[in-house]
């Protein structure tokens, strides 16, 4: 029994390896095999050069000593067999363990290949058409991702929350820390359409309201985006918190507004002035660096669909609750345990549209 659950699990192992082979065209590109009957070595480091970035390489080296690590581990599972052991099933047992921790490290590099995938990063939570009931979907959202974050081991810290008049939140800012931060949690950024009967209508109508998720990552300061002080409008304002509990008597909390884009920034997690003004203009930073490496995107987007426009219409997900389904709009994976999702479990939704590129 032991012995043929070790071995289904290094099947599982291979069959991983072998897909992570065809995505990364192992067969066509292992340039290792090539390189062993070559003696120049200014040839070999022009090969090396030439190909396509070193990471790639370091992840074929990888698959290939995994390979040779499961070669030994059937060995002795065999000596094992032969000499009637248990207890070498032990060692066996934890070095299978190391064997998938590998693999899936493997998998989370050929991921992540995008130039700012490591970084932290902000997520900006905004609410959008729908009233109170878009408010209280923003919280819902804000809560959703606080979740799932937690759960994949990531630092989060709320910088900035501005509360709704009666329910909700109307935006929010998380501060996201931690290797990859930026890497998974890229492709959320859109429109998230919800369709529920709303608990503010008195008559339980339903209702659609929207709220719209931004991710950004967190860039060393040697970012080229000048501002011009003339171009921003600082205010100040006492923080507040829910139910007015926790406002502070002086004026803390900072909001900036670039003028030329509208784009805002706020903070007030901290006491003094100063701070929040100094991080906020950090985010704002950010932000204008991102809006320029969107110009440059959506200007090829223009070439190729002068149809396409960014609007409440083009929503990534929808989370129809009455009738127990979460669709993907990209991708096309579909849920029905809605409350696990909102519990934090998007791993199907984020995994997949990775996989996929997006």
């Amino acid at each position: 029994m032991i012995i043929t659950m070790h071995n289904e699990k290094i099947d599982d192992i291979c069959n991983k390896i072998k897909n992570l082979q065809q995505v990364l065209k192992y067969e066509k590109k292992n340039i290792f095999n090539n390189m062993e009957n070559i003696k120049n070595n200014k040839k070999k480091k022009k090969i090396i050069n030439s190909y396509d970035n070193n990471k790639q390489i370091k992840i074929l080296k990888e698959i290939k000593n995994t390979q040779k690590i499961i070669n030994d581990v059937r060995e002795m599972i065999k000596l094992s067999l032969e000499l009637n052991d248990n207890s070498i099933f032990i060692d066996l047992k934890k070095e299978i363990n190391n064997i998938e921790n590998k693999i899936n490290n493997i998998k989370i590099q050929n991921i992540f290949k995008k130039k700012n995938d490591i970084c932290n990063c902000y997520l900006d939570i905004q609410s959008g058409s729908g009233g109170i009931d878009a408010q209280d979907w923003s919280q819902m959202l804000l809560k959703m991702y606080l979740k799932w974050l937690c759960k994949k081991g990531f630092k989060t810290k709320i910088i900035h929350e501005l509360y709704g008049d009666i329910a909700g939140i109307k935006s929010a800012t998380i501060h996201v820390i931690g290797k990859y931060a930026f890497g998974w949690l890229r492709t959320e950024t859109g429109i998230h359409r919800l369709i529920r009967k709303s608990p503010f209508d008195s008559g339980s109508r339903r209702h659609t309201s929207f709220s719209s998720a931004f991710v950004y990552p967190e860039i060393n300061n040697d970012i080229n985006i000048k501002i011009k002080t003339s171009d921003l409008r600082i205010d100040v304002y006492r923080s507040s918190g829910a139910g007015g509990q926790h406002v502070n008597r002086t004026e803390s909390a900072v909001r900036i507004t670039h003028l030329p884009t509208s784009i805002v920034t706020q903070c007030q997690n901290e006491r003094s002035q100063h701070k929040n003004k100094e991080q906020a203009l950090k985010q704002m930073k950010l932000k204008l660096y991102n809006l320029e490496i969107k110009k440059k995107q959506n200007e090829k987007k223009m070439i190729e669909n002068t149809k396409s426009s960014i609007g409440w219409g083009h929503h990534i997900r929808s989370y129809i609750l009455d009738n127990s389904r979460i669709k993907d709009n990209r991708t096309g994976i579909e849920v029905r345990n809605i409350d696990s999702v909102l519990n934090g479990n998007l791993d199907i939704f984020i995994e997949t549209s990775l996989k996929q590129g997006l």
